[in-house]
């Protein structure tokens, strides 16, 4: 997927050995707000990630990418193996095309390690989620993360519509929590938003936005509310773009068409929800519609009918287009 902003790979290639080297301290200031002290991340060294799927990889590689030593957590050795093959058939293609060096990309990996058990996560800094979007399995996983890591340990979820606040309130120190969400492709897209659930503390939100930083990634920060910024906005014009097709308004070709060329963006609303996956829009979807009773959110019938047959989109290959 492209994006409209160039990337910048001074910010993600080294950033957190040039901020230690020319700091010592890194730090998160928001716009007007440039007097409030902030947490140091010059001890945020050691990034754990669990989950082995598209975001969990992205989120690997953007961590080994900025210098830090990034530790994925995989149920199995061959999910974690694959995983990391995953991350690896990416930077070879980089090094195809001349993006990269060889040399780079050989560090990058080389600050990759995979475990299997939780309780390898015990020396990390900062420990980010990327499980299935399921409430009750990542309830699961914060009372594991509260037993083996260390108490001064960030406990992060990557959810993109789920309460932050449902996963605090399952370990013993609250404040530590928050929401650090990703987008996909994480390796390309440069926003994170940071979300604050109403207990966690300053010092965990100004170091999660420190890290955010760090790692060369725009940290927009939003409070724990369904759907933070981005999908709030997003899905219900892509809910609606299924109304308008079911309606029989325009064709799904012309109506990405449209939305790319008439509003300059990168790609049209299927396509989209076919990058982002039919059964992730349609859970997004029913946590924003329960959460706010607007129809706007209320999944259209269409989405509901190709979940229901298998078709989720690229990771499928079939959607609403097929590939």
């Amino acid at each position: 997927m492209k994006t409209r902003r160039p990337r910048d790979e001074s910010r993600t290639n080294g950033s957190f050995e040039r901020a230690k080297g020319t700091l010592g301290v890194v730090t998160a200031v928001p716009a007007g707000d440039q007097g409030a002290s902030h947490a140091s991340l010059s001890e945020a060294r050691t990034i754990g990630v669990v989950g082995s799927g598209i975001m969990a990889g992205g989120i690997t590689e953007v961590v080994a990418r900025s210098g830090a030593r990034a530790v994925l957590r995989a149920r199995t050795d061959a999910a974690a193996t694959a995983a990391v093959k995953q991350v690896a058939a990416g930077l070879a293609r980089q090094v195809e095309k001349g993006k990269l060096h060889g040399d780079e990309r050989d560090r990058i990996l080389g600050n990759i390690s995979t475990v299997t058990s939780l309780d390898d996560l015990g020396d990390c800094d900062i420990i980010i989620e990327s499980v299935v979007e399921d409430l009750t399995t990542k309830q699961e996983l914060f009372r594991e993360l509260d037993r083996v890591a260390k108490p001064s340990a960030v406990l992060a979820t990557n959810t993109s519509t789920l309460p932050v606040v449902e996963m605090a309130r399952v370990v013993k120190q609250p404040e530590r929590v928050c929401g650090i969400h990703f987008f996909n492709p994480a390796a390309v897209l440069p926003l994170v938003e940071v979300v604050r659930p109403i207990t966690a503390s300053d010092e965990t939100i100004a170091r999660a936005l420190a890290f955010v930083a760090a790692i060369g990634k725009d940290g927009v920060s939003v409070l724990d509310r369904a759907g933070f910024i981005v999908n709030a906005l997003l899905f219900p014009y892509l809910n609606n773009a299924i109304r308008m097709l079911e309606e029989g308004t325009a064709s799904m070709q012309d109506i990405d068409t449209a939305m790319k060329g008439g509003c300059n963006f990168p790609m049209g609303p299927f396509a989209l929800l076919d990058l982002v996956g039919l059964d992730t829009s349609l859970s997004i979807l029913e946590t924003l519609h329960s959460s706010f009773g607007d129809e706007n959110f209320a999944p259209r019938p269409m989405l509901r009918a190709l979940v229901e047959q298998g078709k989720l989109g690229r990771k499928t290959k079939a959607g609403f287009y097929v590939y």
